[in-house]
């Protein structure tokens, strides 16, 4: 059996349905698949005193899943008050219209078309409800919607898609660019060493422990991938499709349509850099 402790971000292990932190609980959404691994992470988060709570990502359209979402806060003594987007992907979002319709509350998101409400979302906006703060981070890259949100009281970070808890994230090219990706990872990099976050909550797979971890090791598989792709197209592998075959030769073939989003984003970035034909020099 693998050690844990020894994969990158120390992910905690099987993921289920449960309490993560002292303020917040998954809801384990029943759409596994290769994309998003065990299924989507509801997130329920609320203070340990308080009758309110906030839902983020209520997933996809599935009415059995969305009120297990109301179920769980309900046992737990609390209302929900209102539902967040970290991003527009169905997985996260297809089942926010009719979650706020059983719920009778807003959505905000930083689309507005993913909005219901008057309020959206956007840097340095602060959340609270029933005395929960959080912070919205800006995290464009994966899509040009994608927000995390700084849980400071439980040292945890919200991520979305932007960071998994196994595996790494497709930039999805061309709504997504990995200029933006590699900012935004840098900005949660800030977050370990200046803010203290600790602990990765993501939108798919297992909490991770070492959240300074997970972004280190993801910026140095985005260098590396970088650099593969660039040798690919020095050795006359020009499209998408075939640096995928080249780069991504040891990944099920069933990701690759996924991959050639990321090399899109990929090539796009070292052209725009001038490190290969085709960009600004």
């Amino acid at each position: 059996m693998t050690d844990g402790a020894a994969l990158p971000g120390q992910p905690r292990g099987t993921v289920t349905s449960g309490r993560a932190t002292a303020r917040a609980v998954n809801v384990l959404a029943p759409n596994a698949s290769a994309m998003t691994l065990d299924g989507t992470n509801t997130w329920l988060v609320s203070e340990p005193d308080s009758d309110l709570a906030v839902v983020i990502d209520p997933g996809p359209l599935d009415d059995v899943h969305l009120r297990a979402v109301i179920d769980t806060a309900e046992r737990a003594g609390k209302r929900v008050a209102l539902t967040l987007l970290t991003h527009g992907h169905p997985d996260h979002a297809e089942g926010a219209a009719r979650f706020a319709e059983l719920t009778r509350t807003n959505v905000r998101a930083l689309d507005p078309a993913l909005r219901l409400g008057d309020e959206g979302l956007a840097a340095g906006d602060v959340i609270r409800t029933g005395g929960l703060e959080m912070r919205v981070v800006p995290t464009p890259g994966h899509t040009s919607d994608s927000l995390c949100f700084h849980l400071p009281a439980d040292r945890a970070v919200l991520t979305g898609d932007t960071i998994l808890g196994r595996g790494t994230t497709v930039v999805a090219h061309p709504d997504g660019r990995l200029g933006d990706y590699l900012a935004s990872l840098r900005r949660l990099r800030s977050l370990t060493v200046d803010d203290g976050v600790h602990v990765v909550l993501p939108g798919h797979g297992p909490v991770l422990d070492d959240a300074q971890g997970a972004v280190e090791f993801y910026l140095a598989h985005r260098a590396h991938r970088l650099a593969q792709v660039e040798t690919a197209v020095e050795n006359g592998h020009v499209t998408p499709e075939q640096v995928v075959a080249h780069v991504y030769a040891d990944v099920d073939r069933s990701l690759w349509p996924a991959a050639q989003w990321s090399v899109r984003a990929q090539l796009e970035y070292l052209q725009d850099h001038g490190l290969i034909p085709g960009g600004s020099e």
